[in-house]
């Protein structure tokens, strides 16, 4: 794998297109109500869209929250996914989980792929220029907490070179954008001129794409499901491929091998009739008690059902607790 990875690399050339990879998040205990070797898992579905880049021809463009942690993580765990990426090309923006301040710094897991060359970090000042399948195109970037740019100056490529055409301009993000089926987000889609694609992370379900402009918004939400919720259980682990034309592009999903929603998740506890108005503390307290998760997740479902019958004074401090219980 690691060496048929790193042959591309001597082929970049030859690349038809982009694949889009979503949140991986990364971590080194088990998220919230899964029940399989998340780490692992999460590994090999990395690997999984790395080899697909390879057969395909397509650059591998990561839209951050490479680990759920900025820091702390295990070496093992870093070591194989420095191994995985080596030589592919990746590159990316840095997502709010990939750094403890609000911009990345050395301390941080994700600095270790960028310094090791294992991921090209990407931003509007240093964007990545290439050919696409013999077109000029340009693929810029705004991590967690940068701007999204009103306009790209795109230039002519310099005259006397084989591709004297207008290049194709795309751009992903890290940000929080309200889009259909996401009410919760602060930043409306806009036409951002010169720029043909826009792909977000940091929503971690697929939404349906929005037209402003000459703009295309889209959202492939993660690579995996990491919570146990109504909406993860429509979700389908998918990259976002894109493959150049003469001067066009189209795009299409490309689901990741996974298992099935009850194969992942522990289900829920369930309420015996009979139990009368004590029922959301009962069924709480069962959760808790039969589901001792890693990242503390029966217990976060217990308060969050009991913590409505208190003034918001008294929820507050309860949970800036359980915050503290998370983050050890």
């Amino acid at each position: 794998m690691v060496e048929s990875v790193r042959k591309m690399t001597k082929q970049k050339a030859q690349w038809k297109g982009l694949l889009f990879i979503g949140d991986p998040h990364l971590e080194n205990r088990q998220p919230g109500f899964r029940k399989d070797d998340y780490q692992n898992v999460i590994l090999e579905k990395i690997k999984w869209c790395l080899t697909h880049a390879e057969k395909n021809r397509l650059l591998p463009v990561f839209l951050g929250d490479f680990f759920e942690k900025p820091r702390e993580n295990s070496n093992w765990m870093i070591g194989q996914l420095m191994e995985i990426l080596y030589g592919t090309g990746a590159i990316g923006i840095y997502g709010n989980h990939d750094c403890a301040n609000p911009s990345l710094t050395d301390q941080d897991s994700l600095a270790l792929l960028i310094k090791s060359e294992c991921l090209q970090l990407i931003s509007a000042d240093k964007p990545w220029r290439g050919e696409l399948n013999g077109w000029p195109v340009i693929v810029g970037g705004s991590s967690y907490r940068e701007p999204l740019p009103k306009r790209f100056d795109v230039e002519m490529q310099p005259k006397g070179t084989l591709f004297p055409e207008q290049p194709l301009v795309f751009w992903i993000s890290h940000h929080d954008i309200n889009l259909p089926g996401y009410d919760g987000g602060r930043l409306k889609p806009r036409e951002i001129e010169n720029v043909q694609l826009l792909v977000n992370g940091h929503i971690h379900r697929r939404l349906e794409p929005v037209v402003e402009g000459e703009t295309t918004w889209m959202t492939p939400g993660n690579i995996s499901r990491r919570s146990r919720s109504d909406a993860n259980r429509l979700h389908v682990p998918s990259v976002l491929q894109l493959d150049v034309t003469e001067g066009d592009f189209k795009t299409h999903y490309v689901t990741i091998p996974h298992q099935p929603f009850q194969e992942v998740f522990h289900e829920a506890v369930q309420v015996a009739e009979g139990e009368g108005d004590s029922s959301t503390f009962i069924s709480g307290l069962k959760e808790m008690l039969a589901r001792k998760t890693a990242s503390g997740a029966g217990l976060k479902a217990f308060l969050e059902e009991k913590l409505v019958e208190y003034n918001e004074p008294v929820a507050a401090e309860i949970m800036s607790l359980m915050k503290e219980i998370e983050d050890e």
